[in-house]
């Protein structure tokens, strides 16, 4: 069995969870990701120098930031400081502002978050393809069929018309001359 046989089986066995999966991924990117980039990206707040009350530059020439983990909670779950509730945001409490908020003003921060978030759920969806793969060539064969043969191969023993049965369209040749021993192995299912 080679590697993309052994993929297509391991794919079609888990196609279910696969969809479960790519539902849920779209889910927590509305959901989650987006109010955690906007209230990210929300917290840095140019630092005000004490003295002179004038933005403090850094090397660059650029207004330096800094996180405000206040903000950050704020803009997150809708509660100031103290714990009371603020004017409905783009939080967790309203995921969908956040979503718009994300297209319009922090798109690269939205797809860069998503990048990465992707390909970290995508090693979870890995190892469970991985965990899937067939064990052996043989496995989710019906018992009692002719499938462990190809092209006919079980006709040399068995007869296609007549005989004692063993499965569908196979049979134990009665008049057959030679060496016509075959093991027959079921399980027996009691209820």
């Amino acid at each position: 069995m080679s590697f993309f046989e052994k993929l297509k089986s391991a794919l079609k066995r888990i196609k279910g969870k696969l969809i479960v999966a790519a539902i849920l991924v779209l889910i927590i990117l509305f959901w989650a990701v987006a109010p955690f980039t906007v209230a990210i990206k929300s917290a840095y707040v140019p630092v005000i120098d004490q003295e002179t009350g004038e933005f403090v530059l850094d090397e660059s020439g650029n207004i330096k930031e800094e996180f405000d983990w206040d903000k950050f909670f704020t803009e997150l779950l809708g509660v100031d400081a103290m714990g009371d509730e603020t004017e409905i945001g783009c939080g967790l409490r309203n995921p969908f502002a956040a979503v718009a908020k994300c297209f319009t003003e922090y798109f690269s921060a939205y797809m860069y978050t998503c990048k990465w978030f992707i390909l970290f759920y995508a090693g979870f969806v890995l190892v469970g393809v991985i965990k899937a793969f067939p064990k052996h060539e043989y496995e989710n064969i019906e018992n009692g069929s002719s499938d462990w043969s190809e092209n006919g191969e079980q006709y040399q023993v068995l007869s296609r018309n007549k005989g004692i049965i063993l499965a569908e369209k196979n049979y134990l040749p009665t008049d057959k001359r030679g060496n016509v021993n075959v093991l027959v192995v079921r399980r027996f299912w009691c209820w």
